[in-house]
């Protein structure tokens, strides 16, 4: 893959807020959202902005669906094969790979997922979606 969006994941106090900088302000496109997340599609990159009110770090982790996420992670979206070969050369390594999940299936935006910490424990995500046209369709 020659091209890979980055995926970056912050926390805000208002989603309404954000929306409107980025979208009305920044002119980005608003992608797929919740009263509790929204993200945005900026340049091609997709960044989700997921609500927590005071961000003091104090708010480590949100839920969506089932599963709970860090809120503070930053990650790539990836083609299919990439994420397959990544994944299993994680699996063998000595490191721990937090999170694996499928995401909004049979939905509008299904990808697959999964977390790993880097050594300054840092959360990177790598996702591929079942489409990769929907990455910023709501």
């Amino acid at each position: 893959m020659k091209n890979a969006p980055f995926h970056l994941s912050l926390p805000c106090s208002s989603i309404n807020e954000t929306k409107a900088f980025y979208v009305d302000v920044l002119g980005a496109e608003q992608g797929r959202n919740s009263h509790l997340w929204l993200d945005i599609n900026l340049f091609g990159n997709q960044i989700t902005f997921t609500k927590s009110g005071e961000f003091d770090f104090s708010f480590k982790s949100y839920k969506f669906e089932n599963t709970i996420l860090p809120s503070f992670h930053f990650g790539v979206i990836i083609d299919r094969e990439t994420w397959n070969l990544l994944y299993k050369k994680l699996v063998a390594s000595s490191y721990e790979i937090t999170t694996e999940v499928t995401f909004l299936k049979q939905q509008n935006g299904e990808h697959r997922s999964f977390f790993i910490e880097d050594p300054n424990e840092y959360t990177v995500e790598f996702k591929c979606f079942e489409d990769a046209n929907e990455m910023f369709e709501q």
